[in-house]
């Protein structure tokens, strides 16, 4: 078994202005920079043997904050890319919740049952993770504990590879609210290859 700190990265413009992100590489905004100073603080002593990171620009400066404090240089993996959310990339949330009523409501209840219009669906996405995670555990069969910096909803979705909850609101779960910037999660192998 090995540990996982999960750390999600902070909030960008497109998050406080309630626009859907996806893959679109959108910077920390200044209260996303400030809350990962925060971050980096209450990590002071963990000890971590490595650091991964999605290759969006929010999760990197976070990882590389988190590198500079642990002294470790951050590996960026491309298959922990944000969720792909097509035709909605930079739409409002409440723009898709008026224009499409249904879908919009679908994806609050069902989120595995929808695509976005070009987009990746959450089976796919979850797929992907499952695969990374598989690696990772097998590479850190004997121990350790590792970070791993995503952005919002692919924060999400990690957690529910990891811990087998509920997925939740993936358009609402904004640093600060339900789940925590950061938490500590036991993995084995059985348990990700399970899903």
């Amino acid at each position: 078994m090995f540990r996982i700190i999960l750390i999600r990265s902070g909030t960008t413009e497109y998050d406080e202005q309630g626009r859907i992100q996806g893959t679109l590489d959108i910077p920390l905004s200044k209260d996303g920079r400030r809350k990962t100073d925060e971050v980096i603080l209450t990590l002071s002593d963990e000890s971590i043997a490595a650091i991964y990171t999605s290759p969006c620009q929010s999760s990197k400066h976070v990882a590389k904050a988190l590198g500079d404090a642990k002294e470790l240089k951050p590996k960026t993996l491309e298959k922990l890319q944000n969720l792909d959310h097509g035709l909605w990339q930079g739409m409002l949330v409440e723009d898709v919740k008026v224009k499409q009523p249904k879908v919009y409501r679908q994806w609050q209840e069902q989120p595995e049952t929808v695509c976005p219009p070009n987009g990746e669906t959450v089976c796919a996405a979850k797929a992907r993770i499952a695969n990374v995670l598989i690696r990772l555990a097998k590479k850190y069969k004997n121990g350790g504990q590792i970070a791993i910096v995503v952005p919002e909803p692919l924060h999400s979705l990690c957690r529910h590879v990891l811990r087998r909850d509920a997925l939740g609101d993936l358009w609402h779960a904004t640093p600060g609210k339900e789940t925590p910037a950061w938490e500590r999660i036991d993995v084995t192998p059985e348990l990700i290859g399970a899903r």
